[in-house]
């Protein structure tokens, strides 16, 4: 406790008084149809923000160094993509804002990638519809130097130009509040999501996962006296932050990099507060009402990303207490992303989809915003301590205080714990190994899956016939664990559906059985 409150003293003044910031045009350049759904046709609009700040904004370094227009403010510009119903009183109310990765929209990949084809950050079409099925406003806003926003810049003592990054934060906080709240921008341009919006949802994968957690702990999630987001959905972030309060040279973004096997001391990512109680403690302490928030982890973010810090802090093994607006899931097997091949690494990657979750949650995190709905208690992966092994990135010498853990593992090597699809339920390998090499970044991060063998080999584990009497067995079993995760809140029904589907399909002894003549 006594370190919560120390880091949430240090950030008090950084949040203070109402943002004095605005979006000054919205404007629009393509306006494309984007398909029809359960509720009702969407579009896809595509065009940029163009917003200015009060140069001593506080908590955004050098900004009152930065090039000034004719009115003594500094402006920025970024891209912005809409996803939005056609007719405007349609739809479930809910604005969800994702962060983009490195410039690479994550929304839809998130959210609507079909089973066994997952889809790749960056990929904006339709894939299941479920969002848009659902009824969500979705907005793509880009923030990052160097991917889609245009910061603002000064020359320091040396004549170097550099870039103010932190207006990053600022970007994604004025756009969100803008289109969830009003009626026009200061050209008088009319917002299209005006009067629709009824409660705002933030949504960032991994490096945007971490801008997420900073994004709160600097207090940006308040603007004009009002809160930005109402929930955040924080996916595989391990226990770090986004180091862009600063001022870069370019022509990439301080966001880029991360600790890795290659370079573990890479700084500036576990430099502040490690758990997810410590930053909700400084919103708190600035008198912000926090949002609901849920974050879910993989379990390869144990082994490569240090995931065991955001539960335990930079001390000991415990635990440490989640706030009340606060759920954590880990999904166990899981890999930080999921591809189809990784060429480079060593063993076959990661297969689990969990995508289903994703849904899952949103629909549960909406819920928990909207109506107070009781989301499903935190759920995690027991953890053992890892010192020592080389197949896990070890604390950075600046904790020495840290102890890294992973996942338990059962007898087949499968983790135990945790929120369990019917894929680890009743598995027909080991999910969530550590690839090779993890020198290699991604390969560190896609798993690695080990298929279980059909039939039964000497000194091997177990086979698939010795653990499944008949393919029917098999799909019984699916069909168990399908029911206890949607009963859970982690499945949704439509995708219970699919997986059985899928397992009953899937001719796990091999051959395809006999089949019926066409009639």
């Amino acid at each position: 406790m006594p370190r919560i409150l120390h880091a949430a003293a240090l950030l008090l003044a950084l949040g203070a008084g109402a943002a004095e910031a605005r979006v000054v045009r919205l404007e629009i350049a393509s306006k494309q149809p984007y398909g029809t759904f359960a509720a009702g046709a969407y579009a896809r609009w595509e065009g940029r923000v163009v917003g200015d700040l009060a140069p001593g904004e506080a908590g955004i370094p050098d900004l009152d160094r930065a090039t000034r227009n004719a009115a003594g403010r500094v402006e920025y510009a970024a891209r912005v993509i809409l996803f939005l119903p056609v007719d405007a009183a349609a739809g479930n109310g809910a604005l969800l804002v994702d962060v983009p990765n490195r410039g690479k929209a994550y929304a839809h990949a998130l959210y609507n990638s079909p089973r066994a084809l997952p889809m790749a950050s960056g990929n904006l079409d339709a894939g299941t519809g479920f969002l848009e099925d659902r009824g969500y406003r979705v907005a793509e806003v880009y923030w990052e130097l160097g991917q889609g926003a245009d910061l603002p810049s000064f020359t320091d003592g040396e004549g170097q130009r550099r870039f103010v990054e932190g207006v990053g934060f600022a970007i994604v906080r004025d756009t969100a509040d803008f289109l969830a709240h009003a009626a026009a921008d200061a050209a008088g341009t009319p917002n299209p999501l005006a009067g629709s919006v009824s409660r705002t949802l933030a949504t960032g994968k991994s490096q945007d996962g971490r801008f997420l957690k900073t994004f709160l702990l600097h207090g940006f999630n308040r603007a004009d006296g009002r809160r930005v987001f109402d929930g955040m959905h924080v996916f595989v972030s391990g226990a770090g932050l986004l180091p862009i309060l600063r001022s870069g040279i370019g022509p990439g973004s301080s966001a880029d990099g991360a600790p890795n096997f290659a370079d573990p001391e890479f700084p500036g990512v576990h430099d502040g507060p490690l758990t997810i109680g410590a930053i909700v403690a400084a919103a708190e302490a600035r008198g912000e009402v926090a949002p609901k928030a849920m974050l879910l982890n993989s379990t390869t973010d144990y082994a490569s990303l240090r995931a065991s810090l955001g539960r335990t802090g930079a001390t000991g093994t415990e635990d440490l207490a989640l706030p009340a607006n606060v759920r954590m899931y880990d999904v166990a097997g899981a890999s930080h992303v999921t591809v189809v091949r990784a060429e480079a690494c060593s063993l076959p990657p990661g297969r689990l989809d969990w995508a289903p979750v994703a849904r899952a949650t949103l629909q549960r995190l909406d819920g928990w915003v909207a109506q107070n709905l009781a989301p499903p208690e935190t759920r995690l992966m027991p953890l053992v301590p890892a010192t020592g092994d080389a197949s896990v990135l070890q604390a950075p010498r600046t904790l020495q205080g840290a102890v890294v853990q992973v996942p338990r593992r059962d007898a087949d090597g499968n983790p135990v714990g945790g929120v369990r699809l019917p894929d680890i339920a009743a598995p027909l390998g080991v999910h969530g190994l550590q690839n090779a090499p993890l020198s290699t970044f991604t390969c560190s991060l896609v798993g690695a899956y080990r298929p279980f063998p059909r039939r039964a080999t000497e000194g091997g584990p177990p086979s698939l016939a010795e653990r499944y009497r008949s393919q029917a067995d098999y799909v019984n079993r699916v069909r168990e664990a399908a029911r206890e995760a949607e009963a859970q809140g982690f499945l949704l029904r439509e995708d219970a559906a699919v997986i059985v589907d899928a397992a009953t399909a899937d001719p796990i002894f091999g051959g395809t059985g006999p089949t019926a003549a066409p009639r």
